[in-house]
């Protein structure tokens, strides 16, 4: 879904174009934000309340240097979703570990919150695009979604792999095999562009949510065993990796604009 229309209405985006590039650390941050989670509250041995306190307070100051941008910065943009991520699947950790909120609950609860977020965002201001989020209310309503996404994504994910049986590599490739389908829907059936990317946005949480545990779980729980320390280093180096490929572009893409307007 590679959509680069930005209808900017004078203003600069603030958030990426949806290239191949966005999909990649995308799925990376999601795939981090699993195991770092799992990291921190149970190898370091936090806790989920404390981890959840840190990442919180963490993820706060992020979204606060992020809503000081008046467009896109890679590096600012991206370490907000990283952090966003783990704070989503501590959410539903909390809801579900320390509340025992069921996950069928969980998964139900944060689909209506998500489908309000869209109602709300629509009704004030007629459009679900990406590609016009340059407003402080309108990057309020996207940051909320991407929340709400996370959160279902680490219920819905681990519904279907822990409660339904399922294991991590077959919830991995039910999940792919939706994306694969609203990419079908999009690329050959015209299915709306915005719809098509909120689909796919919501079911790549579980898609990388189910490959960070399968990579990084004990074998004897369905996984491969490489702990979440190298999972969550392997992903890391990655999307620092593109991060910077991404702004070295975006730089070089905003000094053809120059000259050229020049």
């Amino acid at each position: 879904m590679d959509v680069t229309r930005q209808e900017t209405y004078g203003a600069l985006n603030r958030v990426p174009e949806v290239k191949v590039d966005f999909w990649l650390i995308k799925l990376m941050a999601v795939t981090m934000g699993e195991t770092a989670a799992d990291y921190l509250a149970v190898n370091l041995g936090l806790g989920l309340s404390a981890t959840s306190l840190i990442m919180s307070t963490v993820l706060i100051l992020a979204l606060a240097l992020q809503f000081r941008q008046r467009q896109y910065v890679p590096w600012v943009y991206w370490t907000a979703v990283v952090l966003i991520s783990i704070v989503g699947t501590l959410v539903t950790d909390n809801l579900v570990d320390n509340f025992h909120v069921p996950l069928e609950v969980t998964t139900i609860v944060f689909t209506l919150a998500l489908i309000a977020t869209f109602a709300v965002w629509y009704a004030y201001e007629k459009t679900l695009s990406i590609h016009s989020i340059f407003t402080t209310r309108r990057e309020a309503f996207y940051w909320l979604a991407i929340l709400f996404t996370f959160a279902l994504g680490t219920a819905a994910g681990d519904l279907v792999a822990e409660k339904f049986g399922l294991g991590f590599a077959a919830t991995g490739l039910i999940f792919g095999a939706i994306i694969a389908l609203v990419a079908v829907g999009y690329f050959v059936f015209h299915l709306n562009a915005v719809v098509a990317f909120w689909l796919a946005y919501i079911f790549t949480r579980p898609l990388g949510a189910s490959f960070g545990d399968f990579l990084s779980q004990p074998k004897e729980y369905g996984g491969l065993g490489f702990g979440t320390i190298i999972t969550s280093l392997i992903f890391l180096g990655c999307i620092i990796a593109i991060v910077v490929y991404m702004t070295v572009m975006f730089r070089s893409g905003n000094r053809k604009a120059a000259s050229q307007a020049a």
